[in-house]
């Protein structure tokens, strides 16, 4: 069977587990997940299943709330931790119950896991053993030295992920990852390495990225024998990054993983954030041979806070109109939408038009150049590292500065002409200005 291609893939974090009073009744759950799916173009839910604790019964693993002792630092976590378990305790399967409302609702579900989430914020793994904080497992603080340390990440924010070199670091995931996929008929499986992609040593990445090929083997092998059981396939989805060399540094053999067909859906995603300048004609060239379908990565976005001569919201979603339209005509199979939390109403307008290049027509798109923004924003390992903006404006020598590239994916001149296009405008955006700073803008050679 071929590998459908999903128009819209919306990854739910598990949110919605906390939208409720407690405790959250089935029903809540489900109406609070498909809320803003219903009536859109999303055809695919990947539901994010965790990366630490079990968010199911197990007889291996830690469940939801046990890291804490079950005593909450925010009602929030209790109700997200607290109304799982009482719909387990009731008799319930939460996640059966999400796979059978999508298949009414004609979308389809996969359990996502987080192959390396790190909110430690910096813990030192030697202070882990004396630290009570959500999703520091015991096995975790019994093993910092399967943890990645200071000396071998480039940011704080990589301290005490999991290294990936240890192969009881990858027993641990592939057991985690079996366990979750055998909660519910899924229709799949999706790796997030990019959720955070701190996985081995900072330069070790393309040495030691047979490790991390390890494991997408052998979860492969067990992708194809749940499909091989239940005699309709089972799919394999991977987040990466954007570019080849930024998967090659961080350690994914994306070439070899195409070649060996270790995944059927390849995403391409921004570290905590969207990145626009995805090489998609690079990894489709890579994947079309295998039939895999490769997405692109729809981030949440801290740039759209800023100030702007529009507002932030109408700029936000222009701008993801505008990396939509860039994505479908530079060849994407879909496009993925991340940490988008939201009610029925907080995406829809979106959600009923990405995902189609036809939808996109003749709506407002602001293209930009692409952003990578501060490290301490980013919080991510090689990030968007062809990011041409912001830039500090230095003196030249020779009085030429830099050039940014921005591509436009819609027919601006000829709907100009037949009158289909009202106006255009170019924005240009200077932080820490001075009153030395002097700056001349021409637009086609007119000051």
């Amino acid at each position: 069977m071929k590998t459908p291609a999903y128009k819209l893939v919306y990854n739910w974090d598990g949110a919605p587990l906390d939208y409720s009073e407690y405790p959250q009744s089935l029903e809540q759950f489900l109406e609070k997940v498909y809320a803003p799916l219903a009536q859109t173009q999303v055809d695919a839910l990947f539901w994010n299943m965790g990366s630490h604790e079990a968010s199911w019964p197990s007889q291996t693993l830690e469940m939801v709330g046990e890291t804490e002792d079950r005593q909450y630092a925010t009602v929030r976590g209790m109700r997200h931790a607290e109304g799982l378990l009482a719909m387990f305790e009731r008799g319930e399967n939460p996640y059966a119950a999400l796979v059978e409302r999508g298949r009414e609702l004609g979308i389809a579900v996969f359990a996502s896991i987080r192959m390396n989430d790190n909110h430690f914020y910096g813990i030192l793994p030697e202070d882990m053993a004396r630290t009570r904080r959500l999703a520091l497992t015991r096995l975790r603080k019994e093993h910092p030295e399967w943890c990645l340390q200071p000396d071998q990440v480039p940011e704080q924010r990589g301290i005490g992920s999991w290294n990936f070199a240890f192969p009881e670091v990858r027993e641990h995931r592939l057991q985690f990852i079996s366990e979750a996929c055998a909660v519910a008929p899924w229709d799949g499986v999706e790796l997030d390495w990019q959720r955070h992609a701190f996985h081995l040593p900072e330069n070790e990445g393309y040495r030691l990225r047979y490790t991390l090929t390890d494991l997408q083997r052998a979860v492969r092998r067990l992708s194809d024998q749940i499909g091989a059981e239940r005699g309709r396939p089972f799919f394999l989805a991977v987040r990466v990054a954007t570019t080849l060399e930024s998967c090659r540094r961080i350690g994914y053999d994306i070439p070899l993983w195409l070649e060996e067909g270790l995944c059927d859906l390849l995403i391409g995603a921004g570290n905590s954030g969207t990145d626009p300048g995805f090489e998609v004609e690079a990894f489709q060239n890579l994947a079309r041979p295998s039939g895999v379908k490769v997405y692109g990565g729809l981030d949440s976005i801290g740039r759209q806070q800023a100030d702007r001569l529009v507002s932030t919201g109408a700029w936000r979603d222009a701008w993801i109109r505008a990396t939509a339209s860039g994505y479908w005509a530079r060849g994407v199979d879909g496009l993925y939408a991340f940490n988008w939390h939201g009610t029925a109403q907080t995406w829809r307008s979106l959600l009923k038009t990405i995902g189609s290049p036809q939808t996109l027509e003749q709506t407002n798109k602001t293209y930009a150049a692409v952003y990578r923004g501060p490290p301490a924003m980013v919080g991510a390992v090689n990030d968007r590292i062809y990011g041409e903006t912001a830039v500090t404006l230095y003196r030249t020598l020779t009085e030429e500065g830099p050039l940014f590239h921005i591509p436009v994916h819609d027919e601006v001149a000829a709907e100009a002409r037949e009158g289909g296009l009202e106006s255009a405008e170019l924005h240009l955006e200077f932080e820490h200005f001075s009153p030395e700073d002097v700056v001349e803008v021409s637009l086609d050679g007119v000051v």
